[in-house]
């Protein structure tokens, strides 16, 4: 992992150098050999954006509408940004009319990444919010294909995981950890009626999770499946389940979206391990799939789409 962020931070300096001669209108600091990347003033976030040099203003402020900057990570400002490359990408297919490319794309299993569902600005969302899974922030998805059949997008970049709960990782001095704090198993605990700390506060996923997943509810289990692949689960949730609170296998699919450079979802990784138990649990498996940004960006270079954006993730980030 510090090899590859290490490879990535030298790439992100030469890119600042680059497009950024005047760094001090644009960055905190100048270039620093401590192993951190460049991040932008506050003022300056939009730059992390890949955008079109012959971008009218309008459509410079579409592309930016699509994740408003109330909607934006605590980290988009860092190159590191995995918000900040799936906006470069995805957002610019969008406002140039060229999500439909993505069809044809195929996961790391061979299958359709997308399915056989049309692609397009009418049904396409980034920073999806899930309101109906009773949490008190709801989920909000990365990118979302609408419709009948949904498609969950979760997007990876330098990420050490894909996501784990929070419950087990409540602190003492926390204000719910006595009532919410949780030890990594799926049973009663700290006084609660219900095995899940979320259940208890009436968060609905393991309301659904059996009928998507091979995992019971009304059994304890020694390691709680959703412990360490929890945002993968509540993107299956998200998919899987309508807003009438009918889940079914076939209402959806998940897409995974990482860099195949980071050891998390290489061999042993944690990113990948918990793919492969989540995809496993699944009572239908091709709910969740898998595919590199080197994948996507590579057909999207065959194609020649959108060259200037092929150019500059390239430039930035290597794909």
């Amino acid at each position: 992992m510090v090899d590859y962020k290490a490879d990535l931070n030298r790439r992100y300096w030469g890119y600042q150098k680059s497009q950024f001669p005047t760094w001090q209108d644009y960055f905190e600091r100048p270039y620093v050999p401590d192993g951190r990347p460049p991040v932008f003033i506050a003022r300056e976030s939009w730059r992390n954006i890949i955008i079109n040099p012959a971008a009218s203003q309008p459509e410079i402020d579409e592309l930016l509408s699509l994740v408003p900057a109330g909607e934006r990570h605590k980290w988009f400002r860092s190159m590191n940004s995995s918000q900040a490359l799936a906006l470069s990408v995805f957002g610019n297919l969008a406002i140039n009319d060229s999500l439909y490319y993505l069809s044809a794309i195929k996961d790391d299993e061979g299958q359709d990444l997308f399915g056989k569902v049309p692609i397009s600005p009418n049904n396409f969302i980034m920073e999806y919010k899930v309101n109906y899974l009773g949490e008190p922030r709801p989920t909000s998805l990365d990118a979302y294909i609408a419709g009948d059949y949904r498609i969950a997008i979760e997007c990876k970049f330098t990420e050490a995981e894909v996501g784990t709960c929070s419950r087990p990782r409540l602190r003492p001095l926390a204000p719910n950890y006595e009532s919410e704090h949780c030890n990594g198993t799926y049973s009663v605990q700290s006084g609660r009626k219900e095995r899940c700390s979320l259940t208890e506060v009436g968060i609905l996923y393991w309301r659904y999770v059996p009928s998507l997943f091979k995992w019971g509810s009304h059994s304890d289990l020694a390691v709680c499946p959703l412990n360490k692949n929890y945002q993968l689960v509540r993107n299956i949730l998200a998919a899987g389940v309508k807003p009438d609170g009918t889940a079914s296998i076939h209402n959806g699919h998940v897409v995974l979206i990482y860099d195949e450079r980071n050891p998390a979802f290489q061999k042993g990784g944690d990113g990948l391990v918990a793919f492969i138990e989540t995809q496993t649990a699944l009572q239908e498996p091709a709910m969740l799939r898998k595919c590199s940004w080197q994948r996507i960006v590579q057909y999207l270079r065959e194609k020649s789409v959108l060259p200037w954006l092929i150019e500059h993730l390239a430039l930035k980030y290597g794909l």
